[in-house]
């Protein structure tokens, strides 16, 4: 009897164990339905405020004559003119597009928008991280949503622009791949204005493509080369120990073989080029450590141009693979690479007869503390000229002939970059200045 009393006793408990398991599980399923759904509602309204900020802010650019690329046989946009044709660099915007980084997030629009209209570019080149998806910063892991907002403000503004892809634009943990986010880059109806081309399948990654320039003759006078230079390497699926990418051997052929179809089209004339993506090469580093070695003088394979070194430790932020891209710039025409990646960088050098060019960045979000500062931030005018030669200038946003164009923020100016957390004072700081 006491036996039976027991195990009826055994049964009930663990059934109420049981049933209390259930009760908790039941709360945490329900307390994170309703987190999310309250993240989904406020993340909303973010957004909504963001697009209000480019509903109410930003208008189309005035041009006296805009140009108006077609496209080519050669499947590529191709620009027409006899004239100087000018291109304004953006790079590393880092929209969060979330509920904790609206301020930060319109500071950035309103920074593109306003260099954007008082440069009046015939293109804008946007060499990576757009977005900003990281949920500590911005609260939300949904990268298209970001993406597409800065699409419509481009549009709003009417001007043409590309881009290549960064590593933070398609995250491991972000909602949509680089094939979902170039899908919605080459929405012509929505996007008219954008030149993105996700590029040939048969190569790695997406957005390896052209646009050319061409004179009233058909002749190409320049050819801009765009590259996805990847995200991370070697099981850093995350980036957390910042082992970056490169531009791989396949994209290297892609780029040999269409210089040479490139050439054909030409009349046999290898057409002048410039190359953009977001990881700077290798040569990057080389060129910086050759110009230290020298004292900070020009020596036989490096010419110095303007800017400085601001970032940490890791003063060049680069892979540690080279498949080759900047020996090929050498071999077939291209005189120039544009790259970001590293926010605090913003030197220009020749190295080899190929100059290398840290696009200004405008992050606000991403560098704790960088959206309180403002030496670092700008944009990179490039003009191309008839002859094909070409000049590039980097623009710091807090200067006179932007300030007309949108109210801005009170940033420090004073202040060296190394003061941001994280950088240190630069090798080029003399030199520089």
């Amino acid at each position: 009897m006491a036996e039976s009393t027991a195990k009826t006793r055994n049964k009930k408990s663990a059934e109420e164990r049981k049933e209390a398991f259930k009760k908790v599980l039941f709360w945490i399923v329900f307390s994170l339905a309703v987190l999310t759904l309250i993240m989904v509602i406020v993340n909303a309204v973010a957004l909504s405020s963001n697009k209000a900020f480019v509903r109410n802010n930003v208008s189309r650019v005035k041009y006296d004559s805009q140009l108006v690329p077609d496209i080519a046989e050669d499947g590529y946009y191709t620009f027409t003119t006899d004239k100087d044709f000018k291109i304004t660099q953006i790079t590393d915007i880092h929209i969060g597009g979330g509920m904790l980084s609206v301020k930060n997030d319109n500071m950035a629009l309103n920074a593109v928008s306003a260099m954007i209209k008082a440069e009046k570019p015939d293109l804008v080149i946007v060499t990576g991280d757009v977005v900003f998806p990281v949920p500590y910063s911005a609260g939300t892991f949904n990268n298209k949503q970001s993406a597409a907002l800065f699409a419509e403000m481009m549009e709003k503004l009417g001007v043409y622009w590309c881009l290549s892809f960064g590593n933070h634009d398609t995250e491991a943990y972000s909602y949509y791949s680089r094939a979902g986010i170039s899908s919605m880059y080459l929405d012509k109806e929505k996007y008219p204005h954008c030149l993105y081309q996700s590029g040939p399948s048969t190569v790695s990654g997406y957005g390896n493509y052209v646009i050319n320039v061409k004179n009233s003759e058909g002749k190409i006078t320049q050819s801009l080369f765009m590259f996805d230079s990847h995200s991370y390497t070697d099981g850093d699926y995350l980036g957390i120990k910042w082992k970056y990418d490169c531009i791989h051997e396949d994209q290297v052929e892609w780029y040999k073989e269409t210089v040479e179809n490139l050439t054909k089209e030409n009349g046999g004339e290898t057409p002048k080029s410039l190359a953009f993506f977001h990881i700077p090469p290798a040569e990057m580093k080389d060129a910086f450590v050759e110009y230290q070695k020298a004292g900070l003088k020009d020596t036989e394979n490096v010419k110095f141009i303007y800017g400085k070194i601001g970032e940490g430790n890791d003063a060049i932020c680069c892979s540690n693979y080279n498949f080759g891209i900047f020996n090929a710039f050498m071999q077939n025409g291209t005189q120039g690479a544009f790259f970001g990646h590293d926010h605090l960088n913003n030197l220009c050098v020749e190295y080899k007869g190929v100059r290398l060019t840290y696009g200004y960045s405008i992050d606000y979000l991403a560098y704790s503390g960088i959206n309180k500062y403002g030496l670092q931030r700008g944009c990179t005018n490039i003009t191309v000229h008839p002859d094909g030669g070409f000049d590039n200038v980097g623009e710091n946003y807090y200067q006179y002939k932007y300030m007309p164009i949108n109210k801005k923020e009170t940033v420090d100016l004073e202040n060296d970059m190394r003061d941001i957390e994280g950088a240190v004072e630069s090798p080029l700081k003399e030199t520089a200045e």
